[in-house]
Formats: C-alpha cells, structure tokens, sequence
C-alpha cells in the first residue's frame, strides 16, 4: 500500500504544484485577480504552495525505503517528475485550456516516462 499512497500523494501535491507555479498565468481571466501586482501573486502562491508541501513531505517520508517505504531517493524524485509531467499536461489541457498538445511536446513526456522505466530497471 506504501506504493499507492506515495503516487496518489504525489499526484495531489502536484496538483497544488501546478496552480502555485502556473495558475497566476491565469489570473487574467478572472476579473477579481487580474489586476493583482507581482507581490500579491507571490503570496497567493506560496499560500497555494503550503498545501503542495502538505502533501508532498509525507509522500517522500511514506515513500522512502528509510521510512520504510520502497523508494530510494532517486526512485522518488523520478516518480515526482513523472507524475508532475502528467499532472501539468492534464491540468493545462482540461483547465487552463492553453495551447495545444503537438507531437514533440507528447515524445518528449515520453522520453521523460521513458526515463522512470530506466531508473527502475535492475540492470
């Protein structure tokens, strides 16, 4: 189960993630936020990125083969750019709606998926 709670942790710490990271580009479209000054968009996303720590600390911690978990730490840091890849794209398709998904934007999420592969292949 250690497993499971680490990726789901992970998947909700990277939602948080990215509307702390990128939802600012949208504050435009809300009539409310579009006239927020840089320092007000700083503070709306550490807020925002309070909770992403919420969830991602105790993702590393249940994850970790120290904690018991079956994760090394190279293991969980890839894991973490997998699903923040997945989450970021999902999130910018069906939420953000900015731009398109174009073909060298799916192989490169490849390679990147790719590489989870090759870090967790016992060679």
């Amino acid at each position: 189960m250690k497993p499971l709670y680490t990726i789901v942790l992970l998947i909700i710490s990277n939602l948080f993630m990215t509307f702390a990271w990128y939802g600012h580009l949208q504050f435009q479209k809300i009539d409310w936020l579009k006239n927020t000054g840089l320092i007000g968009i700083i503070l709306i996303s550490w807020f925002i990125a309070l909770f992403e720590y919420v969830f991602q600390v105790p993702a590393n911690r249940i994850g970790y083969t120290a904690h018991g978990g079956p994760f090394n730490m190279f293991e969980l840091k890839t894991i973490q750019e997998a699903v923040s890849i997945i989450v970021f794209v999902l999130v910018n398709i069906f939420v953000f709606k900015e731009g398109n998904l174009q073909w060298n934007h799916v192989l490169g999420f490849a390679l990147i998926v790719l590489a989870v592969f090759v870090i967790f292949k016992k060679w």
